[in-house]
């Protein structure tokens, strides 16, 4: 029997067309030459969100001094955490107690450099301070909102973890509006990436790399391993009280001068409560002068209905001192009320000095 030689030949012919037209693919598409070795492995890189956030985010070095002698350097004892450069002009976020105990702190960039901040001003109730840095060339975060952020939505948390300056995790936002109890004004992002001891203070960026939140706090286990359940304080949160501390050194806060529970939905309708309330337990200052009483069941501030006790308090809190508010409510043995209640500034906290510069 020959040899089919037409046949081989136009296998050949059809293998050369087709190495061909794979040769032009190649030439208009190379990206597509790694296909074959990339199956199953995520395309997205999140790398420019890192080059636009992570210059901002520096490292602080905190440190208390004691009585020095010719055995002792004086440092009693040493802290690590972060910080987020908000301004060219050197403005610097972080958290309150990153530094609230140091005698000294010291701000290192990602670049390298080092200085020593001045103080401007810290806000406890919320966990926030704000330092100042002078160095030329400074960089600084792009600020995102974050009333907009979705559950399941992609973030980057940037900081100095264990001293690990420039550390990167990534995760999600696994929920907003939490509350924790560790401060008075609270309204927590949650996320799974990965935040450890020294990330407080630091950065918690979107996909684009603009900052959402700073990083405050972690839930771990009896043996201290975390659980991938970390905290932040949200942008817009942290951008009016940074204004504040820009402009006067603390925040200025509306206060009622009620303390307050949220009021049990299983005693609501016994009493002719619909919906979400908080009922007072004591009042004094402004509550007094606006004939509130104990007892009474609050259902809306200005016209907004309240929720709950957090959101209630932070609806007089943004109302400034010396304006009127607008209270709505019920009252057990008399039934439906209204008033109108004058706003003093909120009892600061002692916030003591910092030690900054040499």
């Amino acid at each position: 029997m020959a040899f089919p030689w037409k046949v081989l030949a136009f296998v050949a012919q059809s293998v050369a067309i087709g190495l061909a037209a794979a040769f032009l693919v190649i030439l208009a598409k190379p990206e597509l030459v790694n296909l074959g070795v990339r199956v199953g492995v995520p395309s997205t890189s999140y790398a420019s969100a890192v080059d636009a956030s992570a210059p901002a985010v520096v490292s602080l070095q905190t440190a208390q001094l004691g009585q020095r002698s010719r055995f002792t350097t004086g440092i009693t004892s040493q802290g690590l955490g972060s910080g987020v450069i908000i301004s060219q002009d050197g403005y610097l976020a972080t958290n309150w107690h990153v530094i609230r105990d140091a005698d000294r702190v010291v701000v290192q960039l990602a670049d390298g450099r080092v200085a020593e901040p001045e103080f401007v001003g810290a806000d406890p109730d919320t966990d926030l301070a704000l330092l100042k840095i002078d160095l030329p060339d400074l960089p600084s975060i792009g600020l995102g909102r974050s009333d907009t952020l979705e559950i399941g939505e992609i973030v980057l948390a940037i900081g100095n973890p264990y001293g690990l300056s420039q550390t990167v995790t990534l995760g999600i936002i696994s929920a907003t509006g939490r509350g924790l109890g560790l401060t008075n004004f609270e309204n927590f992002i949650q996320t799974d990436a990965a935040i450890n001891i020294g990330n407080s203070g630091g950065a918690l960026v979107n996909a684009r790399g603009e900052l959402i939140g700073i990083n405050t706090a972690r839930f771990s286990s009896n043996q201290g391993v975390p659980d991938g359940i970390g905290f932040a304080i949200p942008v817009n949160l942290v951008r009016g009280v940074i204004a504040e501390l820009i402009e006067n050194g603390r925040v200025v806060r509306g206060w009622l001068g009620v303390d307050t529970r949220d009021f049990p939905s299983s005693q609501a309708e016994s009493v002719g409560v619909t919906g979400p309330a908080v009922e007072l337990l004591r009042i004094s200052g402004p509550a007094v002068a606006a004939g509130l009483q104990p007892r009474d069941i609050i259902t809306h501030i200005n016209g907004e209905r309240v929720l709950n006790q957090n959101q209630a308090m932070n609806l007089v809190a943004g109302v400034r001192p010396g304006l009127t508010i607008q209270i709505r409510g019920f009252r057990p043995g008399s039934g439906v009320f209204e008033t109108m209640a004058v706003l003093e500034e909120r009892p600061s906290v002692l916030v003591p000095s910092v030690a900054s510069g040499g």
